[in-house]
């Protein structure tokens, strides 16, 4: 059996009968039974149950795969190389703003800084003494310049150096959860060089890449179908990004879909977009009324109360119809 409900392009069917009354029809023709002469044998009458179908109306949907992705993601990295000292944390570990996440070898950046705090004090000494010297017109407008710059020299040595100092430490950008470690403690970190992924998972999105053909049923702000494997049923999300440039090379536009929260739902997950494309009149038949019969479809219309059965093609699946049948009694 196929998808329980099919369409079948049949304009002129009235009414169906189930898949099983077929097969007791069949039963019914191929069996012999006696005859008294001068009359013609005719099979037995059944019960069945039958439905009136109609064209109804039907969204045309395109499905488009992408992958949830955290709308909030950084990758962290060094911002001068050193050895990594204390790195504590572990896969889908929950961080807080603000947290210690790295920590590198400072030795180095340490004594840098004391000499430039040491350079720093003895400028300011010198500086002063400059200066109440100038005051009393004892030294040259030109020595007390010159302690001026040095003295200003050393501010900006001292402050680099306590920003530097400051890089030692790395700590998280957001509240979220450590997804990927690119190092461990001993690795010697660079600038450039990964050291672990954060994402914020309170937040989820939807990135599929849509062709052109169909961009233009997808509007910022609108809301589409969306399903996502292992979640069950449909959720709903709202577009909030649609690139204005096609890629290349698939002449595709990204679009991100925010989604909302839902039991199960992650980041990495593979998920296929519903986006409408037009609409549709066909037939809806249960599926317990299409008989398959090796490569062909067969529905039975009955006419005349008799079953007819002519050849179909189903369509796609809509949405569950089931049809229960009473096939015990002889009409």
């Amino acid at each position: 059996m196929r998808s329980p409900i099919q369409k079948v392009p049949f304009r002129f069917v009235a009414a169906l009968s189930m898949g099983i009354t077929a097969t007791l029809f069949f039963s019914a023709c191929d069996a012999k039974p006696e005859s008294s002469p001068g009359t013609s044998a005719s099979p037995p009458a059944l019960k069945v149950r039958v439905q009136a179908v109609e064209s109804s109306p039907q969204t045309l949907i395109e499905e488009v795969l992408g992958s949830v992705r955290a709308k909030r993601h950084a990758t962290l990295e060094a911002k001068l190389s050193g050895r990594i000292l204390s790195l504590p944390v572990v896969l889908g570990q929950r961080i807080k703003t603000g947290e210690r996440v790295v920590r590198l070898d400072a030795a180095e950046i340490a004594a840098r800084l004391d000499q430039a705090e040491s350079s720093l004090q003895q400028a300011e000494r010198d500086w002063k003494r400059v200066t109440s010297l100038f005051e009393q017109q004892a030294v040259p407008r030109a020595e007390y310049d010159a302690a001026e710059a040095r003295h200003r020299g050393a501010l900006g040595g001292a402050a680099e150096a306590r920003a530097m100092m400051s890089y030692v430490d790395i700590p998280a950008p957001f509240d979220g959860v450590v997804t990927k470690k690119w190092a461990e403690v001993g690795d010697l970190a660079l600038p450039g060089k990964p050291l672990i992924s954060i994402e914020d998972t309170s937040a989820l999105q939807l990135e599929a890449d849509v062709p052109q053909a169909i961009l233009s049923q997808v509007k910022h702000g609108a809301r589409l179908a969306a399903r996502v494997d292992g979640v069950s049923g449909e959720l709903t999300g709202t577009v909030s990004e649609v690139a204005p440039s096609a890629d290349a090379a698939s002449r595709t536009f990204r679009v991100k879909v925010d989604l909302p929260e839902q039991p199960g739902l992650s980041s990495g997950q593979f998920a296929r977009l519903r986006v409408p494309v037009g609409t549709s009149h066909s037939l809806r038949v249960p599926a317990a009324a299409v008989v398959h019969r090796g490569q062909l479809e067969i529905v039975f219309v009955v006419v005349k109360q008799h079953a007819q059965f002519h050849l179909v093609t189903t369509g796609n699946t809509a949405f569950r119809w089931d049809w229960e049948c009473d096939c015990g009694g002889v009409s």
